[in-house]
């Protein structure tokens, strides 16, 4: 009969299992990285561009009055349209994770006549958001999203969502009336009861003198 393992080494084998169990159950993601590595190509999808870190914008939360969101089709990608101008792109984890390298970021604009390409980006695996820091208003963008894996998987159809900006001036005079839509109606009330005081106490005693003064050569 074999004798049993002894002590020390049961308990390095027990140790080893237990370290293994919570590693296998964290999965891919566990831990958020604090930069994403992107690099921007230019508008024709030239090679180069410098590699550079922006932190990600963890529990951004999109505004009813200072915010605008627009969805793919499929709802995998999302264009947060700010007040300010600016473009904030937010996609989930893709499926599957394993062999993912990055994503692939294709913008254009609707002209006249035809349709400009944008800046094309490439972002790291870890990334999950990107900024358009401005954007043209009176212009519509379409910008598409395609994660990329290494070889031999090919790489998914891209997310795609389009959207409208509105024009620099219009978001001026919304943000402006906004701010004092309350202020008017105020001063609406205001000027409402201010006719109505007139009305009531100056114009009566008038109109009751003029009535008074026409029916004294009746009664003489």
């Amino acid at each position: 009969m074999p004798s049993p393992l002894p002590p020390f080494l049961a308990l390095l084998c027990f140790g080893a299992t237990a370290l293994r169990a919570p590693l296998a159950h964290a999965g891919p993601g566990a831990e958020e990285p604090p930069w994403c590595p992107y690099k921007v190509l230019g508008g024709e999808g030239a090679a180069g561009g410098r590699l550079c870190f922006r932190p990600p914008a963890r529990g951004f939360q999109c505004a009813a009055r200072a915010c605008r969101a627009h969805r793919s089709p499929g709802g995998a990608l999302v264009a947060n349209v700010l007040a300010n101008g600016s473009v904030l792109l937010q996609w989930g984890p893709p499926r599957p994770a394993a062999g993912l390298r990055g994503f692939a970021l294709n913008c254009s604009w609707d002209g006249t006549y035809t349709r400009f390409p944008c800046d094309s980006v490439e972002l790291g695996a870890a990334c999950r958001d990107y900024l358009l820091p401005e954007a043209h208003g009176s212009v519509r963008y379409r910008l598409c999203l395609q994660p990329r894996y290494a070889p031999p998987r090919p790489a998914p159809p891209a997310q795609c969502v389009e959207f409208r900006l509105e024009p620099a001036a219009m978001r001026d005079i919304v943000v402006a009336m906004t701010a004092v839509g309350g202020s008017i109606c105020v001063m609406l009330v205001f000027i409402c009861l201010l006719v109505a005081y007139i009305t009531e106490n100056l114009m009566s005693p008038a109109l009751g003198g003029a009535a008074a003064a026409a029916a004294a050569p009746h009664r003489a």
